[in-house]
Parts: C-alpha cells; structure tokens; sequence
C-alpha cells in the first residue's frame, strides 16, 4: 500500500539537533493503516491554518505541504521559541493498489486525515468454477 523510503531523515535530524538548524523542510510525522476497504494516512498538524496545507497527487505521489507561522504585529514579543516553524512537507509513494482520484482530506484538532479507498482491481473477489457433466472441470472465457 505504501512505499515508505526516506534514507536521509535520520542524518537531518541529527545535523538539526548538533547544529540548531534545518537542512530541509520541517517533515510532519505520520500515521498510516488500512481498514477494511480504505487506506488512511493522518499527519500530525497542531497549530497549522487550514488554509495554509497543500495536498496534491501526481502519478503515484502524494505530496502534503504546510506551513505555520509565528504570530507577528507591532506588539508581540518573541518570549520562547521551541515550536518548528516554516514549511513543513512529506511525501508518500503510494501503491498502485489504491484509487487516488476518490481521495478525501479532512483537518480536525490539529490532524489532517486522508482517506484513499482501495482500489476495486485489487481487493479480493471470488472466481466462479465451472464443472461439466463427466466431473472435468472447464474454463469458461
């Protein structure tokens, strides 16, 4: 269902943690399940206008983008700053087993959810046999 391949987060992290910067974009972390007919993907958003998140599919590539900013005005004083800020992303290669043109998002507490139905090729259906009168088995085309 999904390709999960990312060979270089764990060196950006690293280098974020040692050097106190970002290389890349701040990646948002993920959930990802199948249940029943339905893949679901939930990306973890807190904080984020809805307005600012970009979902798009392109062949077998979801890609979701994000950006959160902090508050800004003549009178606001930066006191603390530890939340990640800027453009958040993440790609997901996804199987050709899924129907991404029925894809369905929704943002709720800070979580946005996709919903992506199986696709009907590749769930499992029943293939009907049929015998003839001496017991042989024939193949009907």
């Amino acid at each position: 269902m999904l390709m999960r391949t990312d060979p270089f987060r764990e060196i950006d992290r690293l280098a974020e943690q040692f050097f106190g910067t970002t290389a890349r974009p701040a990646m948002m972390h993920l959930d990802a399940y199948r249940d029943g007919d339905h893949f679901y993907a939930a990306f973890d958003l807190p904080g984020v206008d809805p307005d600012s998140i970009d979902c798009t599919v392109e062949r077998n590539v979801l890609t979701v983008r994000a950006e959160r900013r902090r508050p800004t005005g003549d009178n606001v004083e930066l006191v603390a700053a530890e939340r990640p800020m800027g453009t958040f992303t993440r790609q997901l290669f996804l199987g050709d087993t899924l129907d991404t043109d029925h894809l369905e998002a929704g943002y709720d507490n800070g979580v946005l959810t996709l919903r992506i139905p199986v696709a009907e090729r590749a769930k499992p259906r029943r293939i009907s046999i049929a015998a003839n009168g001496d017991g042989r088995r024939q193949i009907n085309a």
